[in-house]
């Protein structure tokens, strides 16, 4: 398999998730803007979308949309509990999270990261993800996890997404669980790995 990624972009977490599962891959580093990646294939033929994260599978298919590829991972290595088991309650849960993250967090930050944003968009939009993210710290308080007693691809979305707070001129302080939830994940060997390959500081 071939992981597809921009460094500190939402395929840091199916590169976590990768070392977490324990899966033999190739992460290529992809400039998304140039549409160039590191070992020469032609990004849009991997992905037509044109954006990262993208996996490049075995026999030659692709998968894109972080989500989808989280669980696909999981469902590789399902003795790995990144994914509970089918059907349960925490199942769903999981899922739950992940489409949170995709589409009120993820989806949330892009108006400040994009080129041309009026200041004034900007700082609305920094409220209405601050309220988002006053749900996320009130849901997360006293768990050392998003849902049960193990780490899920949840939190390796979560946590990705959790350190985009910075650069977008959201400060951490104000929310001290998603702070001490950012730090406790980052601290897994797997999320180091991942961010060690990805040149990213820390």
């Amino acid at each position: 398999m071939k992981l597809y990624f921009s460094p500190g972009a939402c395929s840091l977490a199916p590169h976590i998730v990768l070392h977490e599962a324990g899966l033999a891959f190739q992460a290529v580093k992809t400039n998304t803007r140039e549409r160039s990646t590191s070992d020469g294939s032609d990004f849009l033929r991997v992905n037509p979308k044109g954006y990262v994260p993208a996996l490049l599978l075995d026999n030659g298919e692709s998968l894109t949309e972080c989500p989808a590829i989280l669980q696909y991972l999981a469902d590789l290595r399902p003795e790995s509990g990144l994914l509970p088991p089918a059907r349960s309650m925490d199942y769903y849960r999981v899922l739950e999270w992940v489409a949170f993250v995709a589409t009120e967090l993820h989806k949330g930050f892009g108006p400040i990261f994009r080129p041309g944003t009026p200041d004034d968009l900007k700082a609305s939009t920094r409220e209405r993800v601050a309220g988002r993210l006053d749900f996320t710290a009130r849901q997360l308080d006293g768990r050392d996890f998003a849902v049960g007693a193990q780490f899920t691809i949840a939190d390796a979305y979560l946590y990705v997404v959790l350190g985009w707070m910075k650069p977008a001129g959201l400060d951490r302080e104000r929310w001290p669980v998603l702070r001490d939830y950012h730090a406790r994940i980052g601290a897994r060997p797997a999320v180091k790995a991942a961010r060690q390959a990805e040149g990213l500081a820390g």
